[in-house]
C-alpha cells in the first residue's frame, strides 16, 4: 500500500518535473518560458499577413502595424499623406491642420485623416487588406479576394501612392469638395483640385480614364495594370511635368544605412530608394525629407520641386532616390566621477546610508510588472554607482548583491508569476505580470527592456563575469535582440522594432489601433534603452551593437529636437501654445500624459531617467529656459481648475537636476534635498549630480572626441579651464583626442578623467 503511495507520488512529480522542464527553454544560467500562465495574455496575433510575411517575425510598433492586426487597418500616418485600408479599397487622403482647444486652456494639433480620393477595384471585392512587404520606411498593402490582388506601396515622405492590379479596372472615387479634369498636354494625367489641395493621377500608356459620376474609372489595359496618384506641392505645369517624369518608377525597396565616423564623432545615414520603371525613362523617385533631414544638411539632393506642409513642419521635395544626414554625436560616459569637496561628499554619503537601509523596498515602490521593476533595478544601479564614485565599496558591492538577486530571480525562468516569455507568434520576448499592455498592445518594450539592459550593464562595469552569455548575459541579449535586432527579415524578431528609420525615432504602441496613427510619450526613455545598448555591447565586446546604440541614440536626439522641443523654431505650427510636446503621434500633436493632466508631470516624462547620459538635454540652454517657464505657468493654470498634485512639488528633484544641466547653480537653488523624489531616482543621487556640476560646470556638447564615451564640461569658474572624461571599456590603454585639441590617455576598463 505505502510502496504504491510513493511510487505515485514519485511517478506525479516526475512527470511535472518534466512538463516544467519543457515549459522551460535555458538560456546561459538565465531561463525564458514558453508558455504563458493560465490567468496572463498571450500575445496578439496578426493574422491579416500574406503567406511570405507570416515567415518574418511581426513589424510592431511601426507607422503600418495596424494592417496586420485588423481586416482594414487604422488610419496610416504615411506624412505627408494618409491612408486607410476599407472595404471599398484604400482611402488617400492629405490632411488639414485642426486647432482642438483643451480643458487644460492649450491646444492639440491634429491632421485628421480624410478620404480625399478612394483606390477601388472594379474587377473584384476585396476581402482583407494584407500586409504584404515592408522596407524601412515603404510598406505594400495587398488588397485580396481569392486569386486577384490590387498591391498598393505607400511611404514615409513620399507624396506617391502607387497601385498595381491582376485583374479588372481601377476606380477613383473623389470626396464631393475634389473635381477632376484630364490635362490637356498629356491625357494620360486626371488632375483632381478644390480650393486648398492638387492631386494628380497617372495612368499607363494605353489605358482611359472615364468619368462617372463623382469617379474617375481607369480602363486599363491587359499588359499594363498599374497606376499611381500624387499630391503635388503647386498646380504648376513644370511641377507636373516633374511629377510625370517620376510617375512611373514604383517604390520596391528603402533602406537607411548607417555608419559611425568615430574620428568626427558623426552619424552618417544614407537614404536609398529603389524603384522599378514600368514604362518611359528610368525615373529616379521622389523623396520627401522632414524638417531632421534637411535642417543644416549642406549635401541636400540638387534637383528640387518644392515643398508640402505637414504635421513634422516642412515636407521638402526632391526628384532622387538617395541622400544623407551626418549628425554629431554627443557623447556621455556611464557614470560620473565622486565629489571632491569634503563637507559635500560627507553629505552624499550620509544620505546614501539611509536610502541603502530603505534599497530592497526603493527596489519595487509601486507596480510590480516589468516596467516598474526596471525603473527599480536602474534606480538602485544608478545608486550603487554614486557609491562606487564616492569610493563606498563596501555599500557598492551590498548594492550590486541586492540588484543582482532582483535580476536572477526574474531571469531564472523559475516563477511562473514573475517570468520571460518568447513567443514565435509575433517574434517576441514579452514579460509577466503584464503593465500598460506591453503584452495584449505589445506596447513600450523599449522602455521596459530599456531599464533592464541599462541596469545589467551597470552591473558588468562592476562584475564582468556576470554578464557573460553563458551566465546571465544570455537573457539580457534576448531583451537586446527583441527592441534592437539589426537584420532585416529574420523570423525570430523583426527589424528594429520600435524605431522608425525615417522619422528618426521610435513608436511606444504595437498594434497602432488609433485613428491618430501610433504615437511616443516619453522620448527620454526611449534614449535610455540606445544609451544602455551602446553600454551593453561595449561590455560584450560587440561593436556592432555599440554602432547600432550610437546611431539609435543620436538620432533619436535629432528627432527629440526637432518635434518634442522644436528647438530650432521650424516644426510646432503658431497656434500650438506649449512650450514642447509630450505626446507625439503619427497625426497628432499633444500636451498631456496617459496617466494624469498635471503639469509636472507632463513636463518630466520627456526627460527622466535623469543619467550620465541625458547630457542632450543641455543642447539649448534658451529652451532649457523656456520650458521651465512654461511650467510654472501651467501649474497656475491647473491650480485655477481647482486641482493639485500629489505631492505638490512631485518631482523637484528631477527638474532641479535638468536646469543644472544648464545652470548648475540655479539647479542647486530649486532643489529641496527633503521634498520628492521620482520614483526611478534616489535623493543621493540627485544630491551628487547637483554637487557635482556645481564643481565641473554644465555639459559642454560642442567638444566632440575620437570614441563613443566621452564627455566634456565647462567651468563656470572664473580662469578654470574644461573637465574632460573618458570611459575605455578595451583591455588596452588608448589615444583619445577632443575635437578641441586636448588629448588624454584613457586607461583600460575605467572612467579616466582629466587632472
Amino acid at each position: 500500500m505505502y510502496f504504491y503511495q510513493f511510487f505515485g507520488a514519485v511517478l506525479s512529480l516526475s512527470v511535472c518535473l518534466a512538463s516544467q522542464a519543457a515549459d522551460v527553454v535555458q538560456q546561459g544560467s538565465g531561463a525564458w518560458r514558453t508558455q504563458v500562465s493560465s490567468a496572463d495574455n498571450p500575445v496578439p496575433s496578426a493574422p491579416f499577413r500574406t503567406p511570405a510575411m507570416m515567415e518574418r517575425a511581426a513589424p510592431t510598433n511601426q507607422w503600418y502595424s495596424s494592417v496586420m492586426f485588423t481586416r482594414w487597418s487604422e488610419v496610416l500616418h504615411a506624412v505627408p499623406l494618409t491612408a486607410k485600408a476599407s472595404p471599398k479599397g484604400l482611402e488617400v487622403g492629405f490632411p488639414q491642420k485642426t486647432v482642438v482647444p483643451t480643458e487644460r486652456k492649450d491646444v492639440e494639433i491634429l491632421y485628421p485623416h480624410k478620404a480625399d480620393i478612394t483606390l477601388r477595384p472594379l474587377g473584384f471585392q476585396p476581402q482583407a487588406a494584407l500586409l504584404a512587404g515592408h522596407s524601412d520606411w515603404a510598406v505594400d498593402i495587398a488588397f485580396e479576394a481569392e486569386k486577384n490582388t490590387m498591391l498598393i506601396t505607400v511611404a514615409h515622405g513620399s507624396p506617391f501612392v502607387y497601385a498595381q492590379l491582376t485583374h479588372g479596372d481601377l476606380s477613383l472615387d473623389l470626396a464631393s469638395t475634389l473635381t477632376g479634369r484630364l490635362w490637356p498636354a498629356d491625357v494620360r494625367v486626371l488632375l483632381i483640385r478644390d480650393t486648398v489641395k492638387t492631386f494628380a493621377a497617372f495612368a499607363p500608356t494605353g489605358a482611359q480614364w472615364v468619368q462617372t459620376g463623382s469617379s474617375w474609372q481607369l480602363r486599363l489595359t491587359a499588359e499594363r495594370r498599374y497606376a499611381s496618384l500624387a499630391i503635388l506641392p503647386n498646380d504648376q505645369e513644370g511641377t507636373i511635368r516633374e511629377f510625370l517624369a517620376q510617375a512611373y518608377s514604383h517604390i520596391v525597396d528603402t533602406r537607411a544605412e548607417y555608419r559611425v565616423d568615430s574620428q568626427k564623432s558623426e552619424v552618417v545615414t544614407s537614404f536609398k530608394v529603389k524603384t522599378r520603371t514600368f514604362e518611359g525613362p528610368e525615373g529616379t523617385g521622389v523623396v520627401g525629407l522632414y524638417p531632421h533631414h534637411w535642417h543644416q544638411n549642406l549635401a541636400l539632393p540638387q534637383k528640387a520641386l518644392g515643398s508640402l506642409g505637414s504635421i513634422r513642419g516642412d515636407i521638402r521635395l526632391f526628384a532622387s532616390s538617395s541622400f544623407e544626414t551626418r549628425y554629431r554625436h554627443t557623447g556621455f560616459v556611464p557614470y560620473w566621477p565622486g565629489v571632491q569637496d569634503p563637507a559635500q561628499s560627507k553629505a552624499i554619503l550620509g544620505n546614501l546610508s539611509k536610502e541603502t537601509r530603505r534599497a530592497r523596498r526603493m527596489m519595487l515602490e509601486i507596480g510590480q510588472g516589468p516596467y516598474w521593476q526596471g525603473k527599480g533595478l536602474q534606480r538602485i544601479s544608478q545608486l550603487m554607482s554614486v557609491a562606487d564614485a564616492q569610493g563606498d565599496l563596501k555599500t557598492r558591492d551590498e548594492l550590486l548583491a541586492l540588484v543582482k538577486g532582483r535580476f536572477e530571480e526574474w531571469l531564472s525562468g523559475q516563477s511562473k508569476r514573475t517570468y520571460f516569455h518568447y513567443s514565435p507568434t509575433l517574434g517576441t520576448v514579452v514579460s509577466y505580470p503584464e503593465e500598460y499592455d506591453a503584452v495584449k498592445d505589445m506596447n513600450d518594450h523599449h522602455f521596459h527592456y530599456g531599464y533592464w539592459i541599462r541596469a545589467a550593464a551597470d552591473i558588468g562595469l562592476r562584475d564582468p563575469q556576470w554578464i557573460k552569455p553563458e551566465r546571465w548575459g544570455g537573457m539580457i541579449d534576448q531583451l537586446v535582440a527583441d527592441i534592437a535586432t539589426a537584420e532585416r527579415g529574420r523570423k525570430d524578431f523583426p527589424y528594429l522594432r520600435n524605431f522608425d528609420p525615417y522619422e528618426g525615432h521610435s513608436w511606444a504602441s504595437g498594434v497602432a489601433l488609433s485613428p491618430d496613427g501610433n504615437n511616443q510619450e516619453s522620448s527620454s526613455e526611449a534614449i535610455n534603452a540606445w544609451a544602455g545598448l551602446m553600454l551593453w555591447g561595449a561590455l560584450q565586446g560587440r561593436p556592432e551593437l555599440v554602432e547600432l546604440g550610437t546611431y539609435l541614440y543620436t538620432t533619436e536626439i535629432q528627432a527629440i529636437n526637432h518635434y518634442w522641443f522644436d528647438i530650432h523654431g521650424l516644426t510646432l505650427p503658431k497656434e500650438y501654445q506649449n512650450a514642447e510636446v509630450s505626446m507625439l503621434f503619427g497625426g497628432k500633436l499633444a500636451h498631456n500624459t496617459w496617466w494624469i493632466d498635471e503639469p509636472r508631470q507632463i513636463h518630466g516624462i520627456n526627460l527622466l531617467p535623469l543619467t550620465a547620459s541625458s547630457t542632450y538635454l543641455a543642447a539649448s540652454p534658451a529652451f532649457t529656459k523656456k520650458n521651465m517657464t512654461a511650467l510654472d505657468k501651467e501649474i497656475e493654470i491647473y491650480q485655477s481648475r481647482g486641482k493639485r498634485a500629489k505631492p505638490e512639488d512631485i518631482w523637484q528633484d528631477l527638474f532641479a537636476k535638468y536646469v543644472a544641466l544648464v545652470d548648475p547653480k540655479k539647479g542647486l537653488s530649486r532643489w529641496n534635498e527633503w521634498g520628492s523624489v521620482e520614483l526611478g531616482d534616489t535623493r543621493t543621487h540627485a544630491q551628487h549630480w547637483l554637487y557635482f556640476l556645481n564643481e565641473v560646470g554644465p555639459p559642454d556638447l560642442s567638444i566632440t572626441a575620437n570614441t563613443k564615451f566621452y564627455a566634456s564640461f565647462k567651468s563656470s569658474h572664473a580662469n578654470s579651464s574644461h573637465t574632460y572624461m573618458v570611459y575605455n571599456p578595451t583591455k588596452l590603454v588608448i589615444d583619445i583626442r577632443f575635437s578641441n585639441g586636448y588629448e588624454m590617455k584613457a586607461q583600460p576598463m575605467t572612467l579616466t578623467v582629466s587632472p
